[in-house]
C-alpha cells in the first residue's frame, strides 16, 4: 500500500513518480472496434487497460446512468442521472447497464448475486473508485501535526483469516520482520506522495504517519500546511457477485483493503468479465478472482501492497493482456504470496499475453493444485523473485514467453508433472531453468496445497516431478553465481532425470564464458548428487539429449529485448523442432513452424 516506504521507492532504487489523480497511464493499446471489443491475444499486443478515461463502450438507450452531480432520487436518466452507484445497484434490474459519467466515486458496493449487471464508463470520460478521502483541520503539536476524531479503522490481521494471529510456520508467514507494518491497511498522501506508516509516536519521523486508534487521532510527521492531504477510508471497491456481470473502463485506487478482503475488486460471481480496468494503490491485493470462468482482459494492477491478482478456486479463469506491474510496495515475504500474480487450486487457467514487470517478488505463481495451465506470449521482466513458477500443480504449456532479468530463476517447476516447455527465451535471471522435487507428498493429509474440492489424494496431482519436454528454448546469461543453466534436481534422491521422464532437444544455451556458470546443466542421477555438465557435448554424450541443441559461450548472443543475434538464430531456427499442432493453436502459429525462443513481443 501507498502508506510506507516501500511505495516511495523500489528494490531497484527506482523512484516513483507522484501519481495526478486523473492520469494513470496504463499500457495505451488500440481501442479495437472502437466499441470496446478485445483484440485477439494472440496479437501479443501492449498489456494493460487504456488510460482510465480513454475506453468507449456504447451507451444503451434504457441504461441507468449515475452522476457526481446526480440525485439519488431521480430516475437515472441522461438527463437526470443518480447520484451514487449504490444506488443504481439497488434500482437496475439484472440485464442492466449502469453508465458511470465521469469524476470521483468514493463507495465500496456490491452487485448482489441476484442481478447480472454491466457497469461500465461513459465514452471518453475518467471514472474512478476512490477509497481515500481529503484531510482537513491539523494542529501541530511537539514537532508532529495531529488530526483529531480519526475513525477510520481497518483489519490488519497477517494472514487470509480475519482475527486470526501469523502462522506459527515461518513458511506461511506473510509479514517480514524488517517491514512489521505491511499488513496494517491504513494509507495517507500528502500531495500525492504517500506516507509511511509507523507504528508509535515515539518513531514518527518526516513522511511517516501514525494512527493511535485509542485516542482517535492521526499522526504526520511533515507539514501539511499549504498542502493536499488524503486518507483511505473505505476498505473494499467494488465486489462483483452476479453471474455474468461485467465491469468495464474504470479506474479503482487508494483503498485500505486487507489481507483477509483478498482484493479491493472481487469476483465472486461465475462468468464475470472485467475489461479496461485499472487498479491502483490498494492496500493489499488489487483483483481478487474466487469465482469460476472470470475473464480478465485488457487489466492493469500497479502500486499495490501486496500482490496484483488473485485467484482461488478460479476455474477456467483467462487474464489476458494484463499489465502487472510495481505491485508488492508494502515489501511482503515473497512466499507464501507476494508479485504479480498468484493462483491456487484452479482449474483450467490461461495466462496470455500479458506483462509482469519490476514486481517485488514472483511474475507468475501458479501453486497448491492448479490443473491444465497455459502461460504463452508474456513478457516477465525485472520482478525481484522467480520470473515463473508452477508449484505442486499438473498439466500445463508455458510457451512463447519473455523471461527476463528476473532476480529469482527464470522458470521454476517444483512437484509438478506433465509440462510442455517449448520457445521461450530465459536471459540474465537466476536459474535459468530449475526442474525440483522436494519432499512434499500429497497423500500426507496435514501438508497444505490440496484442493479441498477435489478426492483425497487426487489421483491428477501426484506432486511428483516429471513428463516434462523442453523444445526450442533459448536459456542464456545467467546471472552471476547461478550454478547451471538448467537445473535437474531430486532432493529426495530416489529418481533420475531420466526416470522422472525429463527431455531436452533443441534448445540454444548462451554463456557470456565457459565458465559463466561453469556447469551449464546439473541432471538428477537419483542417489547422491545430481550429475554437472560444463559444455554441451558432454550433456549430450553422457544422456543422449540435445541431439538438436546448441551452445555458445560468446558475449552479446542475446540482445537486451531477448534476441539472438542473426547469424545464431539462423542455425538455432534449422535445428529448431517444429511446433506440434497443440503448442502452434495457443501461440497463434502455424504448426510445423520451426522457430527457438520467443517471438519478439511489441510490449514496449
Amino acid at each position: 500500500m501507498p502508506s510506507r516506504t516501500s511505495r516511495r521507492t523500489l528494490a531497484a532504487g527506482l523512484a516513483l513518480p507522484a501519481v495526478a489523480a486523473m492520469s494513470l497511464v496504463a499500457w495505451q493499446l488500440p481501442r479495437g472496434d472502437g466499441e470496446g471489443k478485445p483484440s485477439p491475444a494472440s496479437a501479443m499486443g501492449p498489456a494493460g487497460a487504456v488510460t482510465v478515461g480513454a475506453a468507449a463502450y456504447k451507451v444503451p438507450g434504457d441504461a441507468v446512468v449515475v452522476s457526481p452531480s446526480g440525485d439519488d432520487a431521480a430516475p437515472g436518466t441522461a438527463a437526470q442521472p443518480l447520484r451514487t452507484v449504490a444506488r443504481a445497484i439497488a434500482k437496475s434490474s439484472s440485464g442492466s447497464t449502469i453508465v458511470l459519467r465521469g469524476g470521483t466515486y468514493h463507495e465500496s458496493v456490491t452487485v448482489p448475486a441476484s442481478k447480472r449487471l454491466t457497469l461500465q464508463a461513459h465514452p471518453g470520460e475518467a471514472v474512478w473508485f476512490d477509497g481515500s478521502e481529503p484531510v482537513e483541520g491539523w494542529r501541530s503539536q511537539g514537532g508532529a501535526w495531529v488530526k483529531d476524531g480519526w475513525t477510520a479503522r481497518f483489519d490488519s490481521s497477517p494472514t487470509y483469516t480475519a482475527g486470526a494471529p501469523a502462522s506459527r510456520d515461518r513458511d506461511f508467514q506473510f509479514v517480514d520482520p524488517a517491514h512489521p507494518m505491511a499488513a496494517h491497511p491504513d494509507q495517507v498522501w500528502i500531495d500525492d506522495v504517500a506516507q509511511r506508516q509507523v507504528a508509535s509516536r515515539a518513531q514518527l519521523q518526516a513522511n511517516t504517519f501514525y494512527v493511535d486508534e485509542a485516542a482517535r487521532r492521526l499522526y504526520l510527521g511533515s507539514d501539511p500546511s499549504g498542502r493536499k492531504v488524503r486518507a483511505s477510508t473505505l476498505d473494499e471497491a467494488i465486489t462483483l457477485r452476479g453471474g455474468g456481470s461485467a465491469l468495464r473502463g474504470i479506474g479503482v485506487r487508494r483503498y485500505a483493503t486487507s489481507l483477509p478482503q483478498l482484493g479491493s475488486v472481487k469476483v465472486v460471481g461465475a462468468d464475470v468479465t472485467l475489461e479496461n480496468v485499472a487498479v491502483t494503490d490498494s492496500a493489499t491485493t488489487g483483483l481478487s478472482v474466487v469465482g469460476p470462468r472470470a475473464t480478465v482482459r485488457r487489466f492493469t494492477a500497479t502500486r499495490n501492497g501486496m500482490l496484483g491478482i488473485h485467484g482461488n478456486h478460479a476455474d477456467r479463469l483467462r487474464i489476458e493482456l494484463v499489465r502487472a506491474h510495481r505491485n508488492n510496495l508494502e515489501r511482503f515475504k515473497p512466499a507464501p504470496v507476494s508479485g504479480g500474480i498468484k493462483i491456487t487450486r484452479s482449474r483450467t487457467v490461461a495466462i496470455t499475453g500479458s506483462v509482469l514487470a519490476d514486481n517485488l517478488g514472483k511474475g507468475v505463481w501458479l501453486d497448491e493444485s492448479v490443473h491444465d495451465a497455459t502461460v504463452t506470449g508474456n513478457r516477465i521482466v525485472q520482478n525481484t523473485s522467480h520470473g515463473i513458477v508452477l508449484e505442486l500443480s499438473a498439466k500445463a504449456v508455458v510457451a512463447g514467453n519473455l523471461v527476463r532479468g528476473n532476480g529469482g530463476d527464470g522458470l521454476r517447476l517444483n512437484d509438478t508433472s506433465d509440462v510442455a516447455v517449448w520457445n521461450n527465451t530465459l536471459t540474465g535471471n537466476g536459474r535459468t531453468v530449475h526442474l525440483v522435487q522436494d519432499l512434499r507428498r500429497p497423500d500426507q493429509p496435514g501438508t497444505p496445497g490440496r484442493d479441498p474440492r477435489r478426492p483425497f489424494p487426487d489421483p491428477g496431482m501426484t506432486w511428483r516431478l516429471g513428463q516434462i519436454t523442453l523444445r526450442n528454448n533459448v536459456l542464456a546469461d545467467p546471472r552471476p553465481g547461478a550454478p547451471c543453466l538448467l537445473c535437474v534436481e531430486d532432493h529426495s534422491h530416489e529418481r533420475s532425470a531420466r526416470a522422472m521422464d525429463i527431455t531436452a532437444n533443441g534448445n540454444v544455451y548462451v554463456r557470456s564464458s565457459p565458465g559463466s556458470p561453469q556447469r551449464l546443466v546439473l541432471w538428477s542421477r537419483g542417489e547422491g548428487e545430481a550429475a554437472a555438465f560444463t559444455s554441451l557435448a558432454e550433456f549430450r554424450a553422457a544422456t543422449g539429449q540435445e541431439q538438436r541443441g546448441l551452445a555458445y559461450d560468446t558475449d552479446h548472443t542475446v540482445a537486451p529485448d531477448g534476441t539472438l543475434d542473426r547469424p545464431t538464430a539462423t542455425a538455432a531456427n534449422a535445428n529448431a523442432l517444429p511446433l506440434p499442432a497443440a503448442i502452434a493453436t495457443k501461440l497463434g502459429k502455424p504448426s510445423g513452424t520451426r522457430h527457438t525462443g520467443a517471438w519478439h513481443l511489441k510490449t514496449d
